[in-house]
C-alpha cells in the first residue's frame, strides 16, 4: 500500500505543533522562572521548575549528551523513511508526535549552552520528586503508548492488520458448495453431482 499524501501531511502537522508548543514553552520557562526555583501547580505532585538537563530522564548519563544528539538524529532520519510507507491515521500521529518531540529536544542540543551537539536541554515541568520534563518528553512518551498499542493490536505502518491475509473475503452463503443451485440440472458435459448419480442408479 503506497502512503497517501493525507497522511504524511497529517504526520507533518503533528510533528510541527509539537515542535512549535515545545520551543514557545521553553522560551516562556527560561524567561519566566529562576534555575532551580519551584512554582506548585498541584500540591507536591506537579509543578514548575527550570532545569537545564544534560541527560535523560531523571538526570541519566549526563556525561553523554552527544549520545542522546545522534540518537535523536537516528529517530528523526528514521522516522521520515517509515512516513513513505504510512496507511494507518493513528500511526501518522504517533510519528508526528515521535518526531516532533525528537525534533525539539534535538534543537536545544544543537543550539544551547555549553555547546554545539552537547547543549543542555530545558526542562521545566516537575512530576513531583521522580523527575523534570517538557512538552517534547510528553509527545515522546504519548508517541511510545500510540505505538505499543498499535503493535498490541497487530496494526502494521501501512495499515495491514497481521494474520488478515485473505480474511477480508466472505465466503458465499450455504459453504463453498453454494455456487450450485440445488436441483438445477446439469449442462452438457457437465458432471451429475454424486448424489444424483446414486439416486438415478436406483430409480427403475
Amino acid at each position: 500500500m503506497r502512503p497517501g499524501r493525507p497522511l504524511v501531511a497529517l504526520l507533518a502537522v503533528v510533528a510541527l505543533v509539537v515542535l512549535v508548543v515545545d520551543q514557545l514553552t521553553k522560551v516562556w520557562a527560561v524567561a519566566t522562572f529562576r534555575e532551580g526555583e519551584r512554582v506548585p501547580l498541584v500540591g507536591d505532585l506537579l509543578g514548575l521548575t527550570l532545569l537545564y538537563n544534560p541527560g535523560a530522564a531523571l538526570s541519566l548519563a549526563t556525561g553523554m549528551t552527544w549520545v542522546f544528539t545522534l540518537a535523536a538524529i537516528g529517530v528523526s532520519i528514521v522516522v521520515v523513511r517509515i512516513a513513505t510507507r504510512l496507511g494507518s491515521r493513528t500511526w501518522a500521529v504517533a510519528l508526528g508526535l515521535l518526531l516532533g518531540g525528537a525534533v525539539g529536544n534535538l534543537i536545544d542540543r544543537l543550539v544551547r549552552e555549553p555547546g554545539f551537539a552537547v547543549g543542555h536541554v530545558v526542562d521545566f515541568i516537575a512530576y513531583g520528586d521522580l523527575f523534570v520534563g517538557n512538552v517534547a518528553d510528553i509527545a515522546i512518551v504519548a508517541a511510545a503508548g500510540l505505538i505499543i498499542l498499535l503493535s498490541l493490536r497487530g496494526v502494521a505502518v501501512d495499515g495491514t492488520r497481521e494474520g488478515a491475509g485473505g480474511s477480508d473475503v466472505e465466503p458465499a452463503p450455504g459453504g463453498a458448495d453454494a455456487g450450485a443451485v440445488v436441483g438445477e440440472p446439469a449442462g452438457p458435459g457437465e458432471p451429475v453431482p454424486d448424489g444424483d448419480a446414486a439416486a438415478r442408479r436406483e430409480a427403475p
